[in-house]
């Protein structure tokens, strides 16, 4: 029996979100490079098979999550790539965090071969998309996002529809350039406190109850021990990396460059990362900066 749904890329996460649509009664076949992940699919109940030309051609549904705007085009474009061997009526469905001109271009590629095709970045992290509780900010047509939307269900809880091909990226690009200033400035506000002999852990009930108060601050704490849950009381392990988040200020800095936008905050913001990436810390979650405003303390 063939897949209804063909999904690229089981990574962190896109082997939840491949699971959750498998949960939810859909035949999927789900295919990674990395052998260990494909195996994790099928033992969570999903399918696969070496011949990927022969899913593609049989799917109803293409979904893929890759690392970077040079997969995206890797995989989409080419003799041997997913429009040259997708059936003619295959709904595409990019759920990458690329850069928005990447997504246009790929977008303008699938439509000039008369497929209907979205780009549908996630935020959540990977705790959002195990429990099937993402939020999909999607790029493309009316059309496109009302044929999407009941698959995107099954792996979300918040479907946005952003506007045309490449605006779900901009979303996420603007929306992750905020997170990653939010998160060094509530470790900047956390740090002044306790250098000054605050409790971390009241000092942030109060600061999340006042005019200081965000996502950072309140649900995903930077301080160690603030909040049992969070990953920097789990060794800044899971979550979301520190390179992710470098790539994604990258990507929003390379963006305000080809708009002619202004982004000191998120220029400062991005260069914080490459240094924290660059001592080592690339693999730990993005809250760890918290890390390294410590170090720069102890400089002093």
């Amino acid at each position: 029996m063939s897949s209804e749904i063909v999904f690229i890329g089981l990574g962190h996460m896109g082997l939840p979100m491949a699971l959750n649509l498998v949960k939810a009664g859909c035949r999927v076949s789900g295919h990674d490079l990395v052998a260990a992940s494909v195996e994790q699919f099928v033992a969570g109940g999903g399918n696969t098979g070496n011949d990927l030309a022969a899913a593609l051609g049989a799917a109803k549904v293409i979904i893929t999550m890759l690392p970077a705007s040079r997969h995206v085009e890797g995989a989409y474009l080419g003799g041997s790539g997913i429009l040259a061997q997708a059936a003619p009526d295959a709904l595409l469905i990019d759920c990458s965090t690329i850069a928005p001109d990447a997504a246009r271009k790929v977008a303008a590629a699938a439509r000039d071969k008369g497929f209907v095709m979205l780009d549908a970045p996630v935020s959540g992290g990977t705790a959002g998309a195990a429990a099937g509780t993402l939020t999909f900010m999607v790029g493309g047509s009316d059309e496109g996002f009302a044929l999407a939307k009941p698959y995107l269900e099954k792996m979300g809880k918040a479907i946005f529809h952003a506007g045309d091909n490449g605006s779900g990226q901009t979303v996420k690009v603007c929306n992750n350039m905020l997170l990653g200033i939010l998160m060094i400035g509530t470790s900047e506000a956390i740090r002044l406190g306790m250098a000054n002999g605050m409790d971390p852990k009241v000092l942030s009930e109060i600061m999340a109850k006042s005019s200081g108060r965000n996502w950072a601050l309140e649900v995903y704490n930077p301080c160690p021990g603030v909040m049992e849950n969070a990953p920097a009381s789990k060794g800044y392990s899971g979550g979301f990396g520190v390179d992710l988040m470098l790539k994604d200020l990258g990507l929003a800095v390379e963006n305000s460059l080809s708009t002619g936008s202004s982004v000191p905050l998120g220029a400062l913001a991005r260069n914080l990362y490459d240094i924290h990436s660059k001592s080592g810390a690339g693999g730990l979650d993005f809250s760890s900066i918290f890390n390294m405003l410590a170090k720069a303390e102890q400089a002093k």
